[in-house]
């Protein structure tokens, strides 16, 4: 049941991708990680390059896209390698969507305890613990 956020800038004159970015996000979600898509909510959000800083100037400045993805999960439920891919992947897959970007474009991970996350109102131990009565 991940929460995937994702902010990018996209190329100029370009059609916004963000319908290719949410299925993007959600399959590498489901292959690597193995989440379930029925329940897997993706956030895009298309920036300014004017208004994304690095090194002390914009994007647009530097004629290059970026991007800043993340993923919440349940601590525990994938392992070090799942998650190492699914950051390559990520990186490498927006890298060839919205073409040339800077280095400094971000994925992270975010491991949350289950007791401190969860939705429809239910925490994922609470979840856990039901099904596993």
């Amino acid at each position: 049941m991940p929460m995937i956020k994702a902010r990018y800038t996209r190329p100029q004159n370009a059609a916004d991708p963000k319908l290719e970015v949410a299925a993007l996000l959600s399959r590498l979600t489901a292959e690597i990680l193995h989440k379930d898509p029925a329940v897997t909510a993706v956030l895009i959000e298309s920036a300014d390059p004017a208004d994304w800083i690095i090194a002390g100037s914009s994007v647009a400045e530097q004629k290059a896209g970026t991007f800043y993805v993340e993923v919440s999960i349940t601590d525990h439920t994938n392992i070090k390698d799942e998650t190492t891919e699914w950051v390559r992947r990520v990186y490498e897959e927006m890298r060839r969507l919205l073409g040339p970007v800077h280095e400094a474009s971000y994925v992270l991970v975010h491991a949350v305890d289950g007791d401190a996350y969860g939705y429809g109102g239910e925490t994922q131990n609470l979840r856990w613990a039901r099904k596993h009565a």
